[in-house]
């Protein structure tokens, strides 16, 4: 059965293939409870450090990391920001987990930069008011790092 296609139907059909797309680009990102369960458990991290025995600190690091990395495999990927979906390896860069744990590194080189600048300025908990303003930068550059990553696999998928 051969049926002929017209010019305003294959348009339309590549439109709508195109806005699908981007639907589903669209989904590439971290669940929006990571990032907030990172800014908190920086925040605790500071309480800890400013107001517990240097024992917990070090505890608290400790399994702030393994409770991370327990997660971090299957939320890194940036392929499952909804239990609704998940999104096709080959769409998500293989990078994001890279940029996400170096993000996480540059945020922990700040947090110790920033307690150290505010302890040499006198402040009485830098490492509390550290890890606050790292969790604000945690809460905002997290989700702009990922609309960074959409927009590069707009690109690339663009391309193909």
């Amino acid at each position: 059965m051969e049926s002929d296609i017209s010019d305003t139907e294959a348009r339309l059909a590549l439109h709508s293939i195109a806005q699908r797309r981007q639907q589903v680009i669209a989904e590439i990102d971290l669940p929006s409870w990571y990032w907030v369960s990172l800014a908190a458990g920086w925040i605790a991290l500071g309480v800890l450090a400013a107001y517990g025995p240097a024992w917990a600190t070090i505890a608290g690091t400790l399994a702030f990391g393994a409770v991370h990395s327990a997660f971090a495999p299957r939320i890194l990927s940036g392929r499952h920001a909804s239990p609704l979906l998940s999104v096709r390896k080959d769409m998500v860069s293989r990078h994001v987990p890279t940029l996400v744990l170096a993000f996480l590194i540059v945020m922990t080189v700040v947090t110790v930069a920033f307690a150290l600048i505010a302890h040499a300025d006198g402040t009485r908990h830098p490492a509390l008011l550290a890890s606050v303003v790292v969790a604000a930068l945690v809460l905002l550059g997290g989700p702009n790092l990922m609309a960074f990553m959409r927009r590069r696999a707009a690109q690339r998928l663009g391309a193909s």
